[in-house]
C-alpha cells in the first residue's frame, strides 16, 4: 500500500473533505476575508533572507493589579494576514492569504512566524487570544461529525510540553474560541518547572492541521537560572552562559511547512504536470481544505521555513565558537533530518538557483560534498538528557524538539540539509528525497581539532570552571563532563524505577487507520469528546506500551512527560540502546539510537508495514505529579488527531482504598 498523493488510501483520506473544502471556499468569498497585515515587499532579494530569531512577544502595559506580575501579560491576534512567501522553483514570491498568530512587533517581511514568548519557573503568563476571523457558522452547528474537519475559524492555545494546570483557564485545549470571542489563558508556571524549549500552537480539534500549516505556531522558551547545588539539579542555563571564551550565541528555529494551494474556478487545487502545486499571476495562495494537506506535502513542491523564510541564509556564527540551536518541529506531519554539511568551494549558491524539490537532491549530491557535521543533543522536547548525544543527522518528527551544541570547525558555507529518511520513518511510507533548508555562512574565529566532541568537552569544562561558583558541585560537573559529556547535574527529572510501577496501573495503547468509510482510531475506537478514555490516580506512575497497526505514528501526550524505557523493533532488539542500529527493514534508521532513559513528550511509534509483523513496541513510563482534571494524547500528525486519532485522559484524587475518587460521595 503506498501514501502517496494518487493513492486510493489517500483518496479515502481527503475525498470526504472535498465538498466541505468547496463550502468553505464560498464562505471564505461570501465574508470577504481582507488582507489586515501589509503585503510583504515582493521586491526582497533571495540574498537578503537572513534568519533571526522569531520576535520576542512583548508584554501589554496594564495597570490592573490582578493581571499578573508587570512582563507577563500578552495578547495575540488571530487573523487573517497577506503576505508573501519565497518560492525557489520559480525564484519569486507567491502571494498568499492565511490565518496567523498577529503581536507585537511581527515583521511585516515575515509575519508568518509566530511571536516567541520567554518566560521562566515560577512565572504567571496571561495570554489574551483575541479570535478576528470571519464568522463560520461550522463552529456552532449541531450534527456535524466532530471527526469530520470543521470550524476552520474557531481556535484556541496548548502550549505543547508545559507541565501545568490543563483545565479552565489553564492549558485547556478542550474549548472552542469562536470568532469575535476573546478569551484570556493563565497558566501558572510552578517553580520547579524544567526550563527548556517548548512550543504553543493552535488546538482545536477539527481545524488544528488546518491552522498550524498555516503558520500557527511559536516558540515559547522557559529560560532558568538555577544551579546545581549538592542535592538538587539546576538549569543547564547556568551552564551555558557566556564566558570570554565562549558567547555560547542562542539560535531558536521554528520549522514549518506552510502547504500553500491556489486554486481553479471549481475549488480544485492548481498543479503541475509532476504534480507539484501551482499558483498562476495573480493568484493567491492559502490553505483552505484538508484535501490540499498531510500526505501530499513530498510532491506538493511546497518548502520548509526557518523562522518564515524559505531557503535563508544563517550569519554571526564562526570557526570554534560553540552554538545552542533550540530547534522546534512546528509543522503537521512530515519528518525532517536535520543534517549539515559543508558546502564545496566554488559552488555556485543554492539561494540564487531556480531548484523545483527534484532538482534539490542533485544540488546536494553535487554541491554539499563536505563529512556529515557532528551534532551534540543536549535536551529532547525541552528536558535536559543525562548526557550529550552526538549524531550526525537529528530526527525530527511533529511536535519535536532538540537543543544541539553545534561547533563548526572551517570557515565558509554549509548547507543546512533535511535528508531522505528511511520510508518507514515517515507517515507517507515512501523515501522522500533530500531537500535544503539554509545555508549557514561561518566565518574564522577559533582553531578546532579534528575531534569536536573532544573540543566541546574541553570548552564546557572551561565554562563550568567559572560558571558553577559551589566547588563540589562544581568537581563534580566537571567529572561527568569529562566522562562522555555527562549532565546528569541538570536533568530535570529523576529515573522511575521497576520498583516505583504496579501491574494494575500498566495502559496499552494502540494506533490504527481502518474501516469503510476510513476512520482514524485509538484503542480501536475514533474520539469522542463525551468519552473519558482513561482514568488515573495523581500521585501514580504509569507503564505504557505503543503500538500501531498501520504505518508510523508520533504519539503526544499533554501535561505529564515521559520516560523511554525500551523500543523493541519486530525482532524483539532493543533499538533504543546508545550502539543499537534499527536496521530491521534493511535500511538504517537513526532515530531511536540513544533514546533508552530519555524524557520526551513527543513519540515516534513506527510500524515497518501495515499490519503486526511490522509492528515496533515501545514502552515508557510517566509520573502522575500535582495536576488534576482532563486533557488529551493524540497523534501528533494533526490531520489524523482532526480526524479522530485522540482520546481524553482524567487525572484524578485516589479515594485512600487503592481505587479512584469519582466524586464527593
Amino acid at each position: 500500500m503506498n501514501f502517496s498523493r494518487q493513492s486510493g488510501l489517500f483518496s479515502a483520506f481527503g475525498g470526504q473533505h472535498r465538498c466541505l473544502t468547496t463550502a468553505l471556499a464560498l464562505i471564505v468569498a461570501a465574508f470577504g476575508i481582507a488582507p489586515i497585515i501589509a503585503k510583504a515587499d515582493a521586491g526582497l532579494s533571495a540574498q537578503a533572507r537572513i534568519v533571526e530569531d522569531p520576535p520576542l512577544l512583548k508584554a501589554v502595559q496594564t495597570t490592573d493589579k490582578s493581571a499578573g506580575a508587570p512582563g507577563n501579560v500578552y495578547d495575540l491576534n488571530v487573523v487573517y494576514t497577506r503576505g508573501t512567501i519565497w518560492n525557489p522553483a520559480t525564484q519569486q514570491y507567491d502571494e498568499v492569504n492565511l490565518r496567523s498568530y498577529q503581536g507585537t512587533d511581527t515583521n511585516p517581511k515575515v509575519p508568518f512566524i509566530s511571536p516567541m514568548i520567554a518566560t521562566s519557573p515560577g512565572q504567571t503568563l496571561r495570554i489574551t487570544l483575541n479570535n478576528k476571523l470571519p464568522t463560520d457558522p461550522s463552529c456552532t452547528q449541531h450534527g456535524v461529525d466532530v471527526n469530520t474537519p470543521h470550524c476552520f475559524n474557531g481556535t484556541n492555545l496548548h502550549t505543547h510540553g508545559m507541565w501545568i494546570n490543563p483545565n479552565g483557564n489553564g492549558d485547556n485545549v478542550l474549548i472552542s474560541i469562536n470568532p469575535g470571542v476573546s478569551f484570556q489563558y493563565e497558566y501558572n508556571i510552578p517553580p520547579d518547572h524544567p526550563a527548556g524549549t517548548y512550543w504553543y500552537h493552535t488546538h482545536r480539534h477539527g481545524s488544528t492541521a488546518l491552522q498550524v500549516s498555516s503558520g500557527m505556531s511559536g516558540a515559547l522558551i522557559i529560560r532558568g537560572a538555577r544551579l546545581p547545588t549538592i542535592n538538587t539539579h539546576g538549569d543547564i542555563d547556568t551552564l551555558l552562559k557566556p564566558t570570554d571564551r565562549q558567547p555560547f550565541k542562542e539560535r531558536v528555529l521554528v520549522l514549518q511547512q506552510i502547504q500553500y494551494a491556489c486554486r481553479n474556478a471549481r475549488g480544485a487545487v492548481k498543479t503541475n504536470p509532476d504534480g507539484s502545486y501551482r499558483c498562476d499571476a495573480g493568484d493567491i495562495g492559502g490553505i483552505e481544505g484538508y484535501d490540499a494537506l498531510g500526505f501530499s506535502w513530498p510532491v506538493s513542491g511546497r518548502y520548509t521555513s526557518i523562522n518564515g523564510h524559505v531557503l535563508p541564509t544563517f550569519k554571526g556564527a564562526s570557526t570554534g565558537h560553540i552554538e545552542r540551536w533550540r530547534v522546534i518541529h512546528g509543522g503537521i506531519s512530515n519528518s525532517i533530518n536535520l543534517q549539515f554539511r559543508k558546502l564545496k568551494t566554488g559552488a555556485t549558491s543554492p539561494l540564487a538557483l531556480p531548484l523545483t524539490i527534484d532538482q534539490q537532491d542533485a544540488y546536494i549530491e553535487a554541491n554539499c560534498t563536505g563529512d556529515p557535521l557532528p551534532q551534540h543533543l543536549i535536551a529532547a522536547d525541552g528536558l535536559t538528557m543525562g548526557a550529550a548525544l552526538k549524531t550526525d543527522v537529528t530526527v525530527f518528527q511533529p511536535g519535536y524538539r532538540w537543543d544541539a551544541l553545534m561547533v563548526f570547525p572551517e570557515a565558509g558555507p554549509y548547507c543546512i540539509i533535511d535528508d531522505a529518511a528511511p520510508a518507514s520513518a515517515n507517515v507517507g511510507k515512501s523515501t522522500p528525497s533530500r531537500q535544503l533548508l539554509g545555508v549557514v555562512n561561518v566565518t574564522e574565529g577559533r582553531k578546532v581539532p579534528a575531534d569536536i566532541s573532544g573540543y566541546l568537552r574541553a570548552e564546557l569544562v572551561a565554562a563550568a570552571k567559572v560558571n558553577i561558583p559551589n566547588r563540589t558541585v562544581r568537581s563534580r560537573v566537571v567529572t561527568d563532563l569529562r566522562n562522555d559529556l555527562k549532565l546528569t547535574s541538570f536533568t530535570p527529572h529523576s529515573d522511575i524505577t521497576d520498583e516505583e510501577v504496579r501491574n494494575e496501573d500498566e495502559q496499552q495503547l494502540i494506533f490504527d487507520i481502518s474501516g469503510i468509510p476510513t476512520a482514524f482510531k485509538i484503542d480501536g475506537y475514533p474520539y469522542d469528546p463525551a468519552r473519558i478514555d482513561r482514568v488515573l490516580n495523581l500521585g501514580g506512575v504509569a507503564e505504557w506500551t505503543l503500538k500501531s497497526d498501520l504505518a508510523g505514528h508520533p504519539f503526544h501526550i499533554h501535561v505529564n512527560p515521559f520516560q523511554i524505557v525500551k523500543i523493541l523493533d519486530p525482532n524483539g532488539k532493543d533499538v533504543s540502546d546508545p550502539n543499537a542500529v534499527d536496521d530491521a527493514d534493511g535500511t538504517i534508521d537513526p532515530q531511536f539510537r540513544g533514546l533508552k532513559g530519555v524524557w520526551k513528550d513527543t513519540l515516534w511509534v513506527k510500524n515497518l508495514s501495515y499490519g503486526t509483523k511490522g509492528q515496533y513496541t515501545l514502552v515508557v513510563r510517566t509520573r502522575y505529579r500535582r495536576y488534576i482534571g482532563d486533557f488529551v494524547l493524540h497523534c501528533h500528525i494533526l490531520d489524523h488527531e482532526d480526524m479522530g486519532m485522540m482520546q481524553n485522559i482524567r487525572i484524578a484524587l485516589p479515594d485512600g482504598m487503592g481505587g479512584t475518587s469519582l466524586g464527593h460521595h
